[in-house]
């Protein structure tokens, strides 16, 4: 099925943590798709080389330094725009593996802030802009970790599914208006930086939680995934989409070879 070009009305993709990983690749998925993207992270200078890198390609890009936790850098943001089409909250990340009994509080609060409050804060300012353009989309990208638990992933686990709750909840507020709201929940995506972080750098740590798989998803698959769900019809709501690689059958049973 051939994908709907945005309208005139809804072409313009805001999308969070786009510095990297799937965010990064998100944006150049809606801008192939011919979406106007406007790319937030707080690393500037990798938005401005993907700002720069999609607008040589022949997209439209615009590239603007935030951080989702800053509510009052985000309603700053959210004057810009009357309206926008698609708003993908993808800014998020994990961090550390230990078990309840002695995570750190302090990671704790960092990703119930980036991965809940972020979400809550850009939706929240961008929300009459996207039901002004008529056809507006908010996308959550969540996680598996966000629909099942897992050994040592009680923090990021309880994040991802407060981040569930949140699609879910406000599906149910919003119906009615011109507005969809979609959850993209990925299983083992395979990207530059997201265990690195999670390990704090210890890149042996990291490579551990790939090893013997053939192939995880990479951050394109999961934007591929992201950008077929924004570009269907404007009737179609894609509630959940749950999205793994074939050695993964749930977040505990993980193929890998010998």
């Amino acid at each position: 099925m051939a994908t709907a070009a945005p309208s005139a009305a809804s072409r313009i993709a805001v999308v969070t943590g786009a510095s990297s990983g799937i965010g990064a690749a998100t944006a150049r998925r809606l801008a192939a798709a011919g979406y106007r993207v406007v790319l937030t992270a707080r690393r500037k200078d990798r938005i401005e080389a993907l700002a720069e890198e999609i607008t040589a390609t022949g997209g439209q890009a615009t590239a603007y330094p935030l951080d989702v936790t800053d509510r009052t850098a985000v309603d700053e943001f959210a004057t810009a725009f009357k309206t926008i089409g698609v708003l993908v909250n993808n800014a998020g990340g994990a961090l550390g593996a230990d078990p309840v009994a002695t995570g750190d509080p302090a990671d704790w609060r960092q990703m119930y802030e980036t991965n809940v409050i972020g979400t809550l804060n850009l939706t929240q300012a961008l929300l009459p802009a996207l039901t002004a353009s008529g056809d507006g989309t908010i996308v959550i990208v969540s996680s598996t970790a966000g629909h099942g638990t897992y050994e040592g992933g009680g923090g990021y686990v309880a994040a991802k599914h407060g981040a569930h709750v949140l699609a879910e909840t406000l599906r149910l507020e919003i119906v009615g208006t011109p507005v969809r709201v979609i959850e993209i929940a990925p299983g083992m995506v395979k990207t530059d930086e997201f265990a690195l972080t999670r390990f704090s750098g210890d890149t042996d740590r990291a490579a551990k939680v790939y090893e013997g798989v053939a192939e995880p998803l990479t951050a394109d698959d999961v934007a591929d995934t992201i950008t077929w769900t924004v570009t269907r019809p404007s009737h179609v709501n894609v509630d959940l989409l749950v999205l793994r690689p074939r050695a993964q059958a749930s977040n505990t049973k993980v193929h890998r070879d010998a």
